[in-house]
């Protein structure tokens, strides 16, 4: 067999035309009969047929099986009730409104799509308008235009929040001399809201001088100084990392009669809580509290948040216990900066029994608080820590928001015994959580490769009674993770019931499935596949092409691999990096390095960049063949590419100078290893002290593993040692 014209060629199995006329009345038939989807039996008793074509195969025995539920008159009668259901709107023409704000006349031909009610204001429909404009400078006059149409909408905060996420976006807009003019000659005015927007854009931007600059010409605005206009100004400034100008300002409030409040108060303390500064904050708050304002539970979360920061965590502990007593209640807000903070500023271990305490001693369960704890122990891949907390605040009826359990599940899944982790599963979706598909199928895979075939059933069929497979994307990766459980079978069944429920398979479905035959080495099937892949109409890609050229590497058929390496381009598919990949390590497998060599060279003149796994390929091969300083210098070839050598190329290094008892230059290897980033592995340690073992150098081999015992690396079955 040559290439992909002989995999896909008319000689093909007899079983190949049967099979798409199969599907092909299965579909005809799924749309004559309306079907839905019925559970997986338990233990089912498989005898799977080798071939992609099963004729006569009962459907009892497929992953996804259906029963007729209805007709195509209930369809019908459905569709007319839908069709007569719908609402027609007219959507708004943001290209035209666009060339109208890009106009001088702009104001004028506004009015007159207002006079003729071509436009009709509402707080959607100027959002809507703000949001899609290319340039943010026509959302801003959009915006001065309908303030001075209607002042009540400026007032809306989702229209403040639109205009000010825009401006941050896409901006920043400046208030030229020419943009001033041209809004008084229109009559519009620029007033204090739309003034504050955008200093707070300016601020998040890092214009905080430009803010200061705009400040002091207010008066040539038509604006005075005043405690809003003030705060916006410290509050950009803040943002802006300009702490200094930001008490400047603070303090030239007196001169022009506007005094501070508690925002002004709260801005100036999240200012130097951000560097940690908190005795300046407790400052702050006493002086706040001098002239008449009480610290609100914005006041007290900033403050716990900048504790936080200095690393004084006691203190924010204390601090949210004293704003109790003072009958501020912390929100959803104070807690996430606590847990936030804590996680953030002290190990994660220490963090995790810190907040473990401070929820045992709370009256009421302060539910945000266990979401954001498991988020972090999640995040920071503590599993043990997750269930034990988890299983501790379920006893007193926490139960996580659907977010916070999908990333806790998780983690708990590739970290925790798969018995302790299904335990936990049962009892939170017995109280009705609900799960994602991203969830179950990270937990049905697992459960599938360790053989717990029934328990991987569930859970499908639950997720199937779930309505979580319901497209061609979820199918797939349903057939992935058939694949990577190694049950290829049930990957196919998978794919004909496909067809049971009339979801047409992509490009990306084919793929899935001939990787998956290529890699256990069945080109046969690969072949069935991939003519069905071009008979519904597909081009086969780039991952078409390397799971052949893979497949037929594996199964050592190296000449039909170059044959389909050099078809790729009479269907127009370059090759990339993994596709040289494949055919080079193939090539060393057998010995070949001067041919690998060769393509090496060819992969770089048709412009690919070599990566690690090309020349680590190369390096073990010369390693093996005590080709050192070949070997060498394909290493200096790594490093002129700007790649790091890793655990492969040292660990290649260090066998062959051992085997060559160079035993000095191989633990000077070994040694400079993490400083040149790169930590060494269980394998690289254990073949390198196997090799010291060996060859009765003992002192070297205790030094190296004292050495891997420091990092918690215990390296089995090394004896005397």
């Amino acid at each position: 067999m040559r290439g992909l014209s002989s995999l896909a060629s008319s000689r093909l199995l007899p079983s190949i035309p049967h099979l798409s006329e199969q599907l092909h009345n299965r579909t005809k038939s799924v749309k004559s009969n309306p079907s839905k989807l019925k559970p997986i039996k338990e233990s089912p008793q498989r005898n799977p047929s080798n071939n992609i074509n099963t004729p006569g195969k009962s459907s009892s025995n497929s992953s996804f099986q259906y029963s007729n539920v209805s007709s195509n008159t209930n369809t019908s009668i459905s569709a007319d009730n839908n069709r007569k259901l719908r609402v027609r709107a007219n959507p708004i023409d943001h290209k035209y409104i666009s060339q109208i704000l890009a106009r001088k006349d702009w104001l004028l031909l506004l009015n007159h799509e207002l006079k003729a009610k071509r436009i009709a204001l509402s707080p959607q429909f100027i959002s809507s308008v703000l949001q899609n404009q290319e340039k943010p400078l026509q959302s801003l006059i959009f915006y001065i235009w309908v303030s001075n149409i209607n002042p009540l909408f400026t007032k809306n905060q989702s229209i403040y929040g639109v205009l000010a996420n825009v401006l941050y976006q896409k901006g920043p807009v400046l208030l030229s001399a020419d943009l001033i003019q041209d809004i008084r000659s229109s009559g519009c005015r620029v007033n204090e809201d739309l003034v504050c927007i955008l200093i707070r854009s300016w601020g998040k931007l890092g214009l905080g001088k430009y803010c200061g600059e705009v400040f002091e010409q207010i008066s040539y605005l038509g604006l005075n100084p005043s405690t809003r206009l003030y705060n916006a100004v410290i509050d950009a400034l803040v943002n802006s990392n300009s702490l200094d100008l930001a008490y400047l300002k603070f303090q030239q409030m007196q001169v022009d009669n506007c005094r501070p409040d508690r925002f002004t108060y709260n801005i100036l303390i999240h200012g130097v809580c951000k560097v940690g500064v908190v005795e300046e904050a407790l400052r702050l708050m006493k002086q706040m509290q001098g002239v008449g304002y009480t610290p609100n539970v914005f006041t007290y979360t900033i403050l716990i948040d900048g504790f936080c920061n200095a690393k004084k965590v006691d203190e924010a502990f204390r601090l949210l216990e004293r704003m109790k007593e003072r009958n501020v209640m912390p929100n959803e807000a104070t807690f996430r900066s606590l847990v936030n903070g804590v996680f953030r500023c002290v190990p994660s271990h220490k963090a995790f029994k810190l907040l473990s305490r401070f929820v045992e001693k709370e009256p009421v369960l302060p539910k945000v608080a266990c979401d954001t704890i498991l988020y972090c122990l999640s995040n920071n891949s503590l599993p043990r820590e997750a269930a034990a907390f988890l299983r501790k605040v379920l006893g007193r009826g926490y139960l996580p928001d659907n977010s916070t359990f999908n990333i806790t599940m998780i983690c708990l899944i590739k970290g925790l015994d798969l018995e302790e982790t299904c335990d936990i599963f049962n009892k939170l979706t017995d109280r009705g959580m609900k799960v994602g598909f991203n969830t179950y199928l990270a937990l049905i895979e697992p459960l599938y490769s360790a053989k717990r075939v029934d328990e991987g059933n569930r859970y499908l069929n639950k997720m199937l009674e779930d309505g979580l497979v319901v497209n061609v994307f979820s199918y797939n990766m349903v057939i992935d993770c058939f694949i990577k459980a190694k049950m290829i079978e049930r990957a196919l069944e998978t794919f004909r019931d496909m067809f049971e429920r009339n979801i047409a398979p992509n490009l990306v479905t084919f793929n899935t499935l001939i990787s998956g035959y290529c890699k256990v080495g069945n080109v046969g099937k690969a072949r069935e596949l991939l003519e069905m892949l071009l008979e519904h109409g597909f081009k086969p890609d780039i991952f078409t092409f390397g799971s052949i050229i893979d497949g037929l590497c594996r199964v050592h058929r190296i000449d039909d691999a170059f044959d389909c390496f050099k078809e790729m381009t009479d269907w127009g598919v370059r090759p990339n990096a993994i596709t040289y990949n494949i055919l080079i390590r193939s090539l060393c497998v057998i010995g070949d390095a001067s041919k690998a060599m060769t393509l090496l060279r060819n992969m770089r003149i048709d412009g690919i960049k070599p990566d690690i796994f090309s020349l680590n390929a190369l390096i073990q091969s010369f390693c093996r063949m005590n080709k050192i300083e070949r070997a060498q210098k394909l290493l200096l070839t790594m490093l002129t590419l700007d790649l790091s050598p890793d655990n492969f190329t040292y660990g290649a290094f260090i066998t062959v100078l051992c085997k060559m008892r160079r035993f000095d230059e191989a633990k000077e290897l070994f040694l400079s290893m993490e400083a040149n980033g790169c930590t060494p592995d269980y394998s690289t340690c254990k073949s390198f002290v196997d090799a010291l073992v060996q060859s009765a150098r003992f002192e070297e081999a205790r030094a190296i593993l004292h050495k891997c015992r420091e990092r918690g690396m215990e390296l089995n079955s090394i004896p005397n040692l």
